[in-house]
């Protein structure tokens, strides 16, 4: 169940990294949409790090034996 959660999670930071491209090419500079599509990615990756993290600390992910 968690491998779905992070692989759910990567999907979505790779979506926001695509918005953010698209922003860029089309905006041309007249807006913060791209910086807000950033943002959320950069959020994103630290959360799941946080979470990779703390299911580590606590025993959650079993070791491939």
């Amino acid at each position: 169940m968690i491998r779905y959660v992070v692989i759910g999670v990567l999907l979505m930071i790779v979506a926001s990294l695509g918005s953010a491209i698209f922003f860029m090419m089309h905006d041309r500079g007249n807006s913060k949409r791209m910086v807000k599509a950033l943002a959320i990615r950069v959020g994103l990756s630290v959360a799941l790090f946080a979470f990779l993290m703390a299911g580590y600390y606590f025993g959650l992910f079993q070791g491939r034996l």
